[in-house]
């Protein structure tokens, strides 16, 4: 795990904590070639640029956000954010037992699938593309 990253989970609650390591492993699993850093405040894992997946910490409980979730169909992810103009979706865990693993690694194989490209929104004046 990078420093910023240990950093980021220090700084949270013990159940915080928790689910954040939780999903750090998962991710790490299915994605271990991805880069990863903290961005806009919390930790993101790109494929060739393009930001994949993150987590962060919210007022309601930790956030798992995939960029392009809404294209999922996936029972368990929700809208996130302007739905008009991006493709986010998530889910929110209050506790580390709420995630369920096969779940989350069925979300992570579908990220690598079915990709926005968010890398290159600024040089297309705000219109998404899909990947692949």
């Amino acid at each position: 795990m990078n420093k910023d990253i240990q950093t980021y989970h220090r700084a949270q609650s013990a159940a915080n904590k928790a689910i954040c390591q939780k999903l750090y492993k998962e991710i790490m699993a299915q994605l271990p070639k991805a880069e990863h850093k903290i961005w806009h405040g919390g930790p993101i894992w790109f494929i060739d640029g393009n930001p994949i997946v993150e987590y962060d910490v919210r007022k309601k409980g930790v956030q798992l956000l995939f960029w392009s979730g809404m294209s999922f169909k996936e029972k368990g992810l929700s809208p996130v954010g302007n739905v008009v103009k991006f493709k986010a979706a998530g889910a929110v865990f209050t506790d580390a037992d709420e995630i369920v693993q096969k779940d989350v690694r069925r979300w992570l194989r579908t990220s690598k699938k079915i990709q926005w490209d968010y890398k290159n929104i600024i040089k297309r004046r705000g219109v998404l593309v899909r990947l692949k």
